[in-house]
């Protein structure tokens, strides 16, 4: 007699997770026989205009389950997750929870899942990155959704590396390339014809910013120390910044009152984009400078040069492989990485093992040799 299918929970509750669940999603649904795989957003992030258009692009349908978390703190937003999924997992009765990223939503559902009654197998997706720094939240999550899972997928050897040295078992660690650049280039054909630049009339050659690291934005030194590099930066290339409503508040904190309006300044803010109109916007600029990780693994992989405003990053292919360089929040470093790279101007797309559009495939192949546990 066949199998029923494995039933799988596919968790996601920012936009990254998205950008990864994707075409995990697609490439279990494409098999419905043999797996039956539904999502669960817990709406640790979620605005309904921007959440549409990103779920519409990306060819997400709509969550099948959504816990309505709302934001708030890390403590009371991770509580909340919680309670909501341990009723979503007895309703459920899932054989896997797959958890991606490192949010607070990832560690919550872990934790939930392991401690049912019996525990329910967890699998992380991006698991092994490690940053050194324990003052970041997501180093947290981290460390404590690898310690709880039962298959562990990396994007990168020294992912695996970090996990072997942590005395997790070898053969529940699987090294299947990244989610993110699936996604990525499925949709770089689309992001050709995305209109933002003739829509907001942004010219080359330009530089792109993202901020969203409480380090950098919740911090008023940091955040005046990164925007008087950028000021000076902005005198050789004009920056598009699209920037969250919480930003702007947090800039006119530190006296930085609207910092694209003043006279000389090219740094331009514009409102969150999707990520058709971001992906074009990243793929034709002169420079990228970030805070995200995911932004960092982009960037390598269109040979866009990218500048990362902290000390440390969880992603080091990026830098070994990539076209990354940190330089955390001095100024006088920042301004003299971004004028190395105008001078040279290196664009050419980067080589990362696996870095291929296939880590969904190599993910489905190992969930295809499971069978459901007995009920």
């Amino acid at each position: 007699m066949r199998p029923r299918p494995l039933r799988l929970l596919l968790v996601g509750g920012a936009r990254p997770n998205f950008m990864k669940i994707a075409p995990l999603l697609r490439a279990f649904r494409a098999r419905p026989a043999r797996f039956e795989a539904r999502l669960v957003h817990t709406g640790q992030h979620y605005d309904a205009a921007m959440s549409d258009i990103f779920f519409a692009e990306l060819g997400l349908p709509e969550p099948d389950i959504h816990l309505s978390a709302g934001s708030a703190t890390h403590a009371v937003q991770t509580a909340r997750i919680m309670r909501a999924f341990e009723k979503v997992l007895q309703a459920e009765r899932p054989d896997w929870v797959i958890v991606v990223g490192d949010v607070n939503s990832t560690v919550a559902c872990s934790l939930v899942a392991a401690k049912m009654t019996p525990p329910v197998p967890v699998a992380h997706v991006e698991a092994g990155l490690r940053s050194r720094d324990r003052t970041m939240p997501e180093e947290i999550n981290r460390v404590v959704t690898d310690a709880l899972s039962d298959l562990l997928f990396t994007t990168s050897a020294d992912a695996g590396r970090n996990l072997r040295a942590e005395g997790i078992d070898r053969r529940r660690i699987h090294f299947v390339g990244n989610l993110m650049i699936d996604t990525l280039r499925r949709h770089l054909r689309s992001a050709d014809g995305a209109g933002v630049m003739r829509r907001l009339g942004i010219a080359q050659p330009y530089g792109l910013l993202t901020l969203h690291r409480p380090s950098n934005v919740d911090d008023p030194d940091a955040l005046r120390r990164i925007f008087v590099a950028l000021e000076e930066v902005s005198k050789d290339l004009p920056i598009i910044f699209p920037v969250h409503p919480r930003t702007v508040k947090m800039l006119r904190t530190a006296v930085l009152a609207d910092p694209g309006a003043r006279n000389g300044s090219a740094v331009r803010h514009i409102q969150p984009l999707g990520y058709l109109d971001f992906l074009q916007l990243q793929k034709r600029a002169a420079l990228v400078l970030t805070d995200s990780g995911g932004i960092q693994e982009e960037a390598s992989i269109l040979g866009v040069p990218c500048l990362t405003l902290r000390d440390n990053t969880e992603r080091p292919v990026t830098i070994t492989h990539g076209t990354n360089r940190l330089v955390g929040t001095d100024p006088a470093r920042i301004v003299a990485a971004a004028r190395q790279v105008l001078r040279r101007r290196p664009r050419r797309r980067r080589t990362i093992p696996l870095w291929d559009g296939r880590a969904a495939a190599r993910i489905v192949e190992v969930f295809s040799r499971l069978e459901p546990e007995a009920r």
